[in-house]
């Protein structure tokens, strides 16, 4: 019987939903081993971020006293202590601009196996199957791993989230910082080029395609964004023709967004876009291909021209 370790993330004050993403995770893996699962979070409001990580399927919340952001010195630190002090068989941290700044040297450090980017594993006593995607997700890759101790970063959105209210135990975790290894100091947060809004924060997403066919359409778009209250996104072709700004671009190659509501208008659904919404609770599409791959993900789909359903549910809605 033996543990995972997750270690939670966050930012300017606000947990991130890959958190509770890996309490999923976390949960699954803890179910095959039999054991435990602790969740560590380190800096920060750690009275708040424990309340919210108190959630289902969580066994012991550790928290690591040091500053409010982000530091990979401290980060490196007091994961490798964790690490050590708890020995679990599987180390769970995101695949984030954060959680691939400190998880390889943690790594290395510990001398772990890891794989990056994972949307999905199974584990099967010392074995883990670890499931990568390659070429835009047009292919997928199983990594499998034979040891008794694996690091791994999973991809966002991959895992639903729970908030379901749980009894795990709070622990503050002393860890034993040498101060020469800390060579960095966070002195702010500056939000570089996130545009005139965010994407990944939108309740719902009123997204569109090469079905739009002109930039002159756009407006109908935008009245339908309003009467619903909703944000503007786009798939990847709209941004490279520079009709919508790089920060409304969902895909692999955008922002992975999880909107309650995401009404794909005009947009075929190809692998590359698909991978950066498909974890919206609900998707609504729009096409006059009835076989477009939107409709095999699609939640609710309407085959018909744009130009007389976008107007009919703006005039709906208005």
């Amino acid at each position: 019987m033996t543990d995972i370790l997750a270690i939670a993330e966050h930012r300017r004050g606000e947990l991130r939903d890959v958190s509770f993403e890996l309490v999923t995770a976390g949960r699954e893996l803890a179910d095959a081993t039999g054991g435990d699962l602790h969740v560590a979070v380190i800096s920060g409001d750690l009275d708040d971020f424990a309340e919210q990580l108190n959630v289902a399927g969580v066994d012991t919340i550790h928290t690591v006293s040091n500053g409010e952001e982000f530091n990979h010195d401290v980060y490196a630190q007091a994961v490798e202590q964790l690490y050590d002090a708890l020995g679990p068989q599987v180390l769970l941290m995101p695949n984030s601009v954060n959680g691939l700044d400190y998880a390889p040297a943690v790594a290395n450090r510990l001398d772990l196996p890891y794989v990056s980017d994972v949307v999905a594993m199974e584990l099967d006593g010392d074995s883990l199957s670890a499931t990568r995607e390659m070429y835009g997700g047009k292919v997928e890759t199983k990594t499998q791993l034979s040891a008794e101790h694996v690091a791994v970063s999973i991809r966002s959105a991959e895992w639903p989230t729970t908030e379901d209210t749980g009894d795990a135990t709070v622990e503050s975790f002393d860890v034993d910082l040498d101060e020469d290894l800390v060579r960095s100091t966070v002195t702010g947060f500056e939000e570089v080029g996130s545009g005139d809004v965010d994407i990944s924060e939108a309740d719902v997403l009123v997204s569109i395609g090469r079905g739009i066919e002109e930039e002159d359409n756009l407006d109908l778009i935008f009245d339908l964004a309003e009467a619903l209250d909703a944000t503007v996104s786009s798939s990847r072709p709209i941004v490279d023709a520079g009709w919508l700004p790089k920060n409304r671009q969902v895909g692999q190659s955008g922002k992975v967004v999880t909107p309650d509501v995401y009404i794909a208008i005009g947009i075929s659904g190809a692998v590359q876009h698909v991978a950066g919404m498909k974890g919206a609770e609900t998707i609504v599409a729009i096409n006059t291909d009835p076989n477009a791959p939107i409709y095999d993900i699609a939640d609710y789909g309407i085959v018909d021209d744009l130009f007389e359903v976008v107007p009919a549910l703006t005039e709906q809605f208005s």
